[in-house]
């Protein structure tokens, strides 16, 4: 009996050698989908590019049947999948990102069910998943061990897959309610950075020098790193807007009025998200900042810029940087946003002003960084540090001193 196929996946081929045990032909990922291979032309190091010709490959492969009222059972997971990045995928603000979660999801789920969607096989999907590297290792380069994905992102790819299987449902194709067992969420970063940190790592990009067998080089190759700093210390604003951010209107791109001294973080005709990109005023030292970029040629169309070019990612020289201050590799590009929001509750800035300065709820700030704030529970610190002696308003007799107040003296006495 024949084995089931395993539907088309990914395989790293290997390199093929001549008979003198030269390379022939360099390793590359290509597609298996039972006895065939496509390659997809990508190295070993483009990971991310083969899962993207992945997505294509089952798109353009499978048009997903859109029967009305089938049950679970009856509904193959590539199929939801299939239609989900169709309708909704061009929608959505990074439709890359997407295809290549729903690439990852395809791996595993796309020979599975409806009906097989459980508490059970959305852990199995998880343990899976944590196990494979990241799309950017590249171990064969840096000598490291690859880094592997997270529980977090093993989530968030299941809430894609969730959102497929509602808006199926929702489109009327499917006649039962199926659930996504999503993991809990991980902890929320307590991390932030000092001011004297923050210093360390502004200097560590201006100041470096791009080496050269060896010797220091008057190419000065992290000062975009630097601007990006700036703009994230000063605004809070996420890193894929900071870098997306232009001088000018463009159509889907966020910009900077510097006439207003405005940061329009939402790109331009793209709807608003769960991200809230709304406005933020720039602190004046922030817009001479930005001025003195653009009249010397660092800026001219984009807030970050490399070589004349918009920056897409400082993921990896920001990491360079980090290292240089002598810092942790849990300083991330995203850290400066907890680092703005704790440094405006330490200032004891309003609670409304702060949350919409970095484009979040009052909720959300208060619940993350309200500790951090001066007036952080101090009512009810001062209520249990008074002096005032109880009284029984309806007996003029003074009663013994409470607890709480024999407390305050003690705390008094022990200094």
């Amino acid at each position: 009996m024949p084995r089931p196929s395993k539907g088309a996946r990914l395989w790293l081929q290997p390199d093929e050698l001549s008979g003198d045990g030269s390379i022939r032909k360099r390793s590359v990922w290509v597609i298996r989908d039972g006895a065939r291979k496509v390659s997809t032309g990508c190295a070993p190091g483009d990971r991310a590019g083969a899962e993207q010709a992945l997505a294509r490959f089952i798109t353009a492969k499978h048009q997903a049947p859109r029967l009305r009222g089938r049950h679970p059972s009856e509904i193959l997971i590539a199929d939801v999948l299939t239609i989900y990045v169709t309708d909704v995928g061009p929608q959505v603000a990074r439709y890359s990102e997407l295809k290549q979660r729903v690439a990852q999801l395809a791996e595993w789920w796309q020979l599975r069910k409806l009906i097989d969607v459980n508490g059970r096989s959305c852990r199995d999907y998880v343990a899976w998943r944590i196990k494979q590297p990241v799309r950017s290792a590249k171990p064969e380069k840096t000598g490291n061990p690859a880094r592997l994905v997270s529980p977090a992102a093993a989530r968030r790819e299941l809430e894609d897959l969730r959102a497929a299987i509602n808006h199926h449902r929702k489109e009327g194709l499917c006649s039962e309610v199926v659930e996504v067992v999503l993991p809990a969420k991980p902890l929320p970063r307590e991390r932030w950075l000092t001011r004297s940190e923050a210093a360390r790592l502004l200097w560590a990009a201006w100041r470096y020098r791009e080496i050269q067998k060896g010797v220091p080089t008057d190419r000065r190759s992290r000062r975009h790193v630097a601007r990006f700093i700036l703009v994230a210390l000063y605004t809070g604003t996420r890193s894929a807007a900071i870098c997306g951010a232009a001088l000018a209107p463009e159509p889907g791109r966020g910009w900077i009025d510097l006439d207003s001294g405005v940061f329009f973080r939402r790109a331009i005709g793209v709807r608003e998200t769960n991200k809230r990109q709304t406005p933020v005023r720039l602190p004046t030292r922030l817009v001479a900042h930005i001025r003195r970029w653009q009249e010397s040629g660092a800026s001219r169309r984009s807030v970050v810029e490399w070589n004349g070019e918009a920056v897409t990612s400082v993921k990896k020289s920001f990491g360079r940087a980090v290292a240089d201050a002598g810092l942790g590799p849990e300083v991330t590009p995203h850290i400066l946003r907890h680092t703005c929001a704790t440094w405006l509750m330490q200032a004891g800035v309003d609670l409304w002003d702060a949350a919409s300065f970095l484009g979040m709820t009052v909720q959300q700030l208060e619940a993350t960084y309200g500790h951090h704030h001066p007036d952080f529970q101090s009512a009810a610190a001062e209520a249990l540090g008074g002096q005032n002696g109880d009284r029984n308003n309806g007996n003029k007799t003074r009663r013994p001193a409470s607890n709480v107040t024999q407390l305050s003296a003690f705390a008094k006495a022990s200094g």
